[in-house]
């Protein structure tokens, strides 16, 4: 295993001044201190990780909390693909992520209990459910929490701009010659009823009624039901001509009903997504969805985790939805 001393040796320095270098620290010349950071590289030396939490009281280790209606999480395109740029900002600085369930061997712990039993230095959660009583108390436990669409006390989040991205939907459906628009909800939680209410807004302020036949309930990435859902609007004895679906994954079973009845979209029958996922760009028809930007969010939860677990709190973000056209 390569160590300071061998390192040292071989760019004829000390091994306080690779320790120096390699932590980013001052004291060594920044022409030596790449030299060397070269040479760790060059060599394979990784640092001790129970040492380096010894010196700096840290674990590094970043608990990683994802939890749908389905206990598919990982499943989930649009929590994955926010992970992902998350991971990709924390691995930066260093640290490295962990699952958090609620076992360990046999034994069902709380995920409070995980955290502590993993000396965790910080959490990453995004969920449907965020009044979960354990989650509730792992937020009120003084550990450093990051949250995605919701706001715990004391903690930072970042949120999407969900009654926009609804706005923007419906407006475009409205400038694209539609008056009777549906709206298929996702599971019950804090950020459907957001997207609910911003519905009812903005057909209101379009000054289009709102009928409760048009507003249907699914759940979020269930192709089945939202197929179903869609098939009874369709069978109305007044049909909407758009439907605002609870996310794109959901929305290919909306688009199968649609073709079942034999309509054509968009000829017949527009769909309108949320999410603006990659695979939407390659389906037949593409889809009109309100994107998410994934990667902002990702890496702004990263920043601020990372604040809060130095003491400093930030206020929370909102990284805006936008809409995207085929």
């Amino acid at each position: 295993m390569i160590t300071l001393k061998d390192i040292a040796r071989e760019c004829g320095v000390s091994v306080a001044s690779v320790s120096k270098a390699l932590n980013h620290m001052p004291g060594v010349g920044a022409k030596t201190a790449l030299r060397i950071r070269e040479c760790a590289s060059r060599l394979g030396y990784l640092p001790n990780a129970a040492a380096k939490a010894l010196k700096t009281n840290r674990s590094f280790i970043i608990g990683v909390l994802l939890k749908d209606d389905d206990n598919h999480s990982l499943l989930h395109d649009f929590f994955v693909s926010v992970l992902e740029h998350f991971k990709d900002t924390m691995e930066e600085q260093g640290y490295d992520l962990m699952l958090l369930n609620r076992t360990i061997g046999q034994r069902t712990i709380s995920y409070l209990e995980h955290c502590r039993h993993s000396n965790l230095d910080g959490v990453f959660v995004a969920c449907i459910d965020f009044s979960d009583p354990e989650i509730m108390e792992l937020a009120g436990a003084g550990i450093s929490l990051v949250s995605i669409d919701h706001t715990y006390p004391g903690h930072p989040s970042v949120y999407s701009d969900n009654e926009d991205g609804i706005r923007q939907a419906v407006l475009y459906a409205y400038e694209m010659g539609h008056r009777r628009i549906a709206f298929v909800s996702g599971a019950a939680s804090s950020v459907t009823d957001k997207r609910h209410k911003a519905y009812i807004q903005a057909m209101r302020s379009l000054g289009l009624p709102v009928e409760p036949k048009y507003h249907r309930f699914s759940r979020y990435r269930d192709i089945h039901r939202t197929r179903a859902e869609t098939s009874a609007l369709l069978a109305l004895p007044t049909p909407p001509t758009c439907i605002l679906m609870p996310d794109d994954y959901a929305a290919l079973g909306g688009q199968m009903a649609i073709r079942e009845a034999g309509l054509r979209i968009p000829e017949d029958m527009s769909v309108i997504g949320f999410d603006g996922l990659d695979f939407v760009s390659y389906i037949h028809p593409r889809l009109t969805t309100v994107r998410q930007n994934v990667e902002l969010i990702g890496r702004e939860a990263a920043r601020l985790l990372l604040s809060h677990i130095d003491n400093k709190i930030p206020a929370v973000k909102r990284p805006l939805s936008r809409c995207r056209y085929p």
